[in-house]
């Protein structure tokens, strides 16, 4: 029974190609926008996601607030961080570790190309196993760094694909950064963070002598938190020193000390406050496409008033009349979606490739799960069948004898 009434909605709708295709419109610009936006938002927040995600809940990062977008962390600031600064923060009670952080951004030379990226330390002696295993740090291949080790990097897992300079980075390879030659020794496991894919591993007393001599300042602190309850203490008791030692008011802060989850915290409630007003906007193309059907489907009643008629003397009862009109307005509602959902996915996607093709960053990706795709589907068929209740109710009404005496 219910594939017949499918076949005859879908008849009726066939019939009257331009009206149904009029009237999807509103439907499926509504859906292809609230699932492209969607789709790009979700795939941002995967990538970024990424980039924190190697770190744990324990860890803290302090820095001086400035322009972070003018260079590495900690640049462009009018009070930057000191190297002696970190002596007191390891003093903290439940601080673990602590570790001074220099970056260093430059162009690197290999293979007759070049290429803009960074270079970090990594401290010597006993931290050096604290700290790898902190920012999780694994070799891939060749080795790790070691105490005095002088002209030899780790790199991230982006110098041994061939896109970055032409040809892939191997162990035992020499390049140069900042007109200093470097031979790299081992090559980092893939972890989905530019920071660390495209950077390279000195060592803290080569990377100060090379680039750091008379100079006392450091891009930041990594605070290592010995037990992940105590994060939120452990954070105000370091807020407090800073306060203390940059001489500074509570909330005249020139500093900041957060934390993986901090940040992807800002992130989400960033996104929520974007996606909140894609729904709104697109709330209003699906609201007048649900007008539309409601309008097509009064108008096909008055249209079909004598085939009502006619199923009614031979017997249809008004549940039958009402389901059939109901089903054709929820199929309507339906296939806008359909459109809607591939219009939506080929622009996230689309939008997605030409985002890494021109501004060649790995944050521009999409990402549209299953349950985005059946929840969109799902809003439109009922959208559909809600917006055809009143007009199935009409046509179920009918007074059959009238019905047969309507003239168009």
């Amino acid at each position: 029974m219910l594939l017949d009434y499918l076949k005859l909605a879908s008849n009726s709708l066939t019939k009257r190609k331009t009206r149904t295709y009029l009237t999807m419109i509103g439907i499926f610009i509504g859906i292809a926008t609230v699932v492209s936006l969607i789709g790009l938002g979700e795939g941002l927040r995967t990538a970024i996601s990424g980039q924190f995600g190697f770190l744990g809940p324990d860890v803290l990062s302090v820095q001086a607030s400035g322009l972070n977008f003018a260079g590495p962390p900690g640049t462009a600031v009018v009070t930057p961080l000191t190297d002696k600064l970190v002596d007191k923060v390891a003093r903290i009670s439940g601080v673990e570790a602590a570790f001074n952080r220099y970056l260093e951004s430059g162009t690197f030379e290999f293979n007759d190309r070049q290429s803009i990226g960074m270079a970090y330390s990594v401290p010597e002696g006993q931290d050096r196993k604290t700290f790898e295993r902190m920012l999780n740090l694994e070799v891939e291949q060749g080795r790790a760094l070691k105490d005095g080790d002088r002209g030899k990097v780790v790199v991230g897992a982006d110098f041994a694909e061939k896109e970055m300079f032409g040809r892939a980075m191997r162990v035992g390879d020499a390049f140069s950064f900042q007109g200093h030659d470097f031979d790299v020794v081992g090559i980092l496991k893939k972890k989905g963070s530019f920071i660390f894919d495209g950077s390279v591993a000195i060592n803290e007393g080569e990377l100060k002598d090379l680039f750091r001599q008379g100079d006392e300042t450091v891009n930041l602190i990594a605070v290592k938190v010995g037990d992940v309850k105590n994060v939120e203490t452990v954070k105000e008791n370091l807020e407090t020193l800073l306060r203390k030692e940059r001489g500074v008011d509570k909330g005249e802060e020139d500093f900041e000390v957060s934390s993986p989850q901090q940040t992807l915290d800002t992130l989400n409630s960033t996104l929520f406050a974007v996606q909140l007003f894609v729904y709104i906007i697109a709330s209003i193309s699906i609201v007048v496409g649900g007008i539309g059907i409601l309008n097509t489907m009064y108008t096909a009643v008055l249209e079909r008033t004598k085939e009502i008629g006619i199923m009614k003397a031979v017997g249809a009862k008004n549940s039958m009349i009402f389901i059939l009109f109901f089903i054709e307005s929820g199929l309507l509602g339906l296939l806008g979606g359909v459109v809607g959902v591939l219009l939506g996915l080929g622009l996230a996607y689309g939008l997605a490739f030409l985002g890494g093709i021109f501004l060649g960053s790995e944050l521009i990706q999409a990402q549209v799960s299953l349950g985005l795709i059946f929840g969109a589907l799902l809003f439109s068929f009922s959208l559909g069948l809600f917006a055809g209740i009143f007009p199935a109710m009409k046509a179920a009404r009918k007074n059959p004898v009238d019905a047969l005496r309507f003239i168009k």
